[in-house]
């Protein structure tokens, strides 16, 4: 329990300092967010904001991880491994952003194939190391995906990632959910790890060094908040987001819980469903469900500041993570 919070403090120690040398390189290489035409007009003013501040998050949390980690390394270096990977590509469409000046960056069929090949990468991993037993939430059942797994995680990892991303559009939406999250896991790790008191895990040491990578990530969108929250200073870019939404699948998966995740993630859910629903109303119908989504813009544009709705999705989510928490 103490290493938990002195990993949470380090975590979020690091990515302030971190954030105080990356934000002026940034400045300096004019790696300024390009807002497009298309989105709220009040979001007109944040462009040149820098972006691609997701690097200070992944240091944060490799620092941390490393630094805490006990015994066996495999799923520390598993997390880091598979969370930084899909940091590059988003550091890959990032790039093509700002410095190609192509405003759309990767094609979006690269993105999905890039991010297909990580997520049956590590489904296969983990179907060796974790086996292929699932956790049914709230219930003692369990479920046993048996080949299908492979396929199954596979798609929950690439699923997730882009609704992390979907859901990063305003000042501290995506860091915020994203921590509330990733202190649950960090709950749900510890008890894994046999925790019961101060003192040091008496079940699997895989479970401890999951408990202090979520805990790192914890940490990580803490300091990020410094400079992000609203007005940011920084925005995490595809590079954050993408490696947030990997991080937050690896830990579904390594806790045997991806079954969970839709439930405590259910505003990233969210935000993947009222695209869906946009985009397909608009292609069937014509018409459009939402004045613009994600949704939280719909919520922007009905009138509710950012700053509100950011509240608004981080009490959703703590609320919902309290509850399923108390049920698991």
């Amino acid at each position: 329990m103490l290493t938990l919070i002195i990993a949470v403090v380090v975590s979020f120690a690091v990515a302030v300092s971190a954030g105080f040398i990356i934000i002026p390189v940034l400045r300096k290489l004019k790696a300024g967010q390009q807002v497009r035409d298309d989105g709220p007009k009040t979001h007109l003013v944040k462009a040149g904001t820098p972006t691609m501040g997701g690097a200070i998050l992944i240091i944060a949390v490799i620092v941390t991880s490393l630094v805490f980690s006990r015994k066996d390394m495999g799923f520390t270096l598993f997390s880091i491994v598979g969370m930084s990977v899909f940091a590059l590509i988003g550091f890959w469409d990032d790039f093509i952003k700002l410095f190609k000046k192509r405003s759309l960056g990767l094609r979006a069929y690269q993105k999905l194939i890039m991010q297909f090949a990580i997520g049956f990468t590590i489904a296969v991993f983990a179907y060796f190391t974790v086996g292929t037993v699932l956790y049914v939430p709230f219930t003692e059942w369990t479920v046993d995906l048996g080949i299908g797994y492979v396929p199954f995680t596979a798609f929950v990892i690439v699923s997730f990632v882009n609704a992390v991303n979907l859901t990063d559009g305003l000042d501290g939406l995506a860091a915020g959910v994203t921590l509330v999250d990733a202190a649950s896991f960090t709950l749900i790790f510890m008890a894994l790890a046999g925790i019961r008191t101060f003192g040091s895990p008496v079940g699997d040491g895989n479970m401890f060094n999951m408990m202090v990578f979520s805990a790192s990530v914890t940490g990580a969108c803490l300091g990020f908040l410094r400079f992000n929250k609203y007005p940011a200073k920084v925005f995490m870019g595809d590079t954050g987001s993408f490696a947030l939404g990997g991080a937050l699948a690896i830990m579904g998966i390594l806790s045997r819980m991806q079954l969970l995740l839709p439930v405590i993630g259910i505003m990233f859910v969210l935000s993947a469903v009222s695209v869906i629903l946009q985009v397909g109303s608009y292609k069937l119908r014509r018409k459009r469900v939402f004045k613009m989504a994600p949704l939280h813009h719909h919520f922007e544009l009905s009138g509710m500041h950012e700053t509100r709705v950011v509240a608004m999705y981080m009490a959703i989510t703590a609320a919902i993570c309290v509850a399923a928490l108390l049920l698991i």
